[in-house]
């Protein structure tokens, strides 16, 4: 596999050397996000060669494996030993990899329970902009001592350098898994799932959306059955397909050609912009609205950071929109300076996640 990586190195080389703009591109199942970029004008570096398990240790819970690997294929060999990614990363399509499901840093319904995507990555091996092979953190938690640049490439969508190699701890999967589902009002959804959250119930997954609120239960036989008790509701019938259907972006509310937004606020946030169609996942915490044209994108980045967050365009997002939250002053200084470090010529997909970065 060597080959390839010297293969990547000499293609960096050249568009470093004219200032070649170098779009990353994996599987291709998450184009749709980020800021649209102009592919025409620069050169498309296919990571899909690179693939396979570099190493894999279920007794330590530890996988390593190549950037384009396809998260299909990585999980059915964890599955095969009844452990998982816990993030439970959306893949938008059977040819996603593992290297952009950690560019894009999403995870699923089962974040708010168990972390982000990057809370997951131990080490990484990556090219930089100057196509120098570089290696950051390892094989276990705690392996950092000043920046944790493993976690910093993690949903940095290869503005930063092109991943190789990605060192993830994966998790047991449940032994037991079961669904309810309840009618109420939003308020009501949102208060009862803070309550919940403070409770030591073994809630792995919500989602409230045209008056139904549906959670998920994960864990050992007896906690799962002892919560669905206290808590009522009916039973779901095929909740795998239900909750592959909100990760996958297959239910019918992401059906519109409308603009998808996605709000990361405090879960308390009472509902917002009740004129939207909405769905709320994680506890509260991420409020997706498909908004109608007088809702504005400055209207929206207003009320998220109201409500202690941040919005992102998600899907259908026009080419003169903004996809991500502005960045604070401070905070794009920082990003600069990292995107001048680690890419001096800008060649690395350029204006993926803002401009001139």
């Amino acid at each position: 596999m060597q080959h390839f990586i010297d293969q990547f190195i000499d293609i960096i080389h050249v568009a470093a050397k004219n200032r070649t703009p170098l779009y990353i591109r994996g599987g291709g199942c998450k184009d749709f996000y980020g800021n649209y970029t102009n592919k025409q004008e620069g050169e498309i570096l296919n990571t899909t060669v690179y693939s396979g398990i570099v190493d894999y240790d279920p007794a330590e819970l530890v996988l390593t494996a190549r950037a384009g690997t396809r998260l299909i294929d990585l999980e059915t060999e964890l599955n095969a030993r009844n452990q998982m990614l816990a993030f439970e990363p959306p893949y938008f399509g059977s040819t996603a990899t593992l290297g952009g499901c950690i560019a894009s840093g999403l995870a699923g319904p089962r974040r708010a329970s168990v972390g982000a995507a990057r809370d997951f990555v131990l080490g990484v091996r990556m090219l930089d902009g100057k196509g120098n092979d570089l290696r950051f953190g390892g094989q276990v938690m705690k392996n950092v001592a000043g920046y944790d640049i493993s976690r910093l490439m993690t949903g940095s969508m290869g503005t930063l350098g092109l991943l190789l190699e990605i060192s993830l701890k994966v998790l047991p999967l449940p032994r037991v898994e079961l669904t309810l589902r309840m009618e109420m009002k939003e308020s009501d959804a949102i208060k009862e799932m803070n309550i919940w959250a403070s409770k030591p119930l073994p809630i792995s997954a919500t989602c409230f959306y045209n008056n139904e609120l549906t959670l998920r239960l994960s864990g050992a036989e007896s906690a799962v059955h002892a919560a669905s008790k206290k808590l009522g509701g009916e039973k779901v019938i095929e909740d795998s397909v239900f909750w592959e259907s909100i990760r996958e972006q297959t239910h019918a509310f992401f059906q519109s050609n409308a603009p998808l937004w996605r709000l990361s606020i405090k879960s308390s946030t009472p509902p917002l912009l009740s004129s939207e169609q909405q769905l709320i996942e994680w506890g509260g915490a991420l409020r997706w609205l498909i908004c109608n044209v007088n809702t504005t994108e400055d209207i929206l980045r207003v009320t998220a950071e109201t409500a202690g967050g941040h919005a992102t365009l998600f899907r259908n997002n026009r080419q003169s929109s903004s996809v991500f939250h502005p960045l604070a002053p401070e905070m794009e200084r920082i990003h600069r300076r990292l995107k001048k470090i680690f890419d001096p010529m800008g060649i690395l997909n350029p204006g993926r996640t803002y401009q001139g970065l």
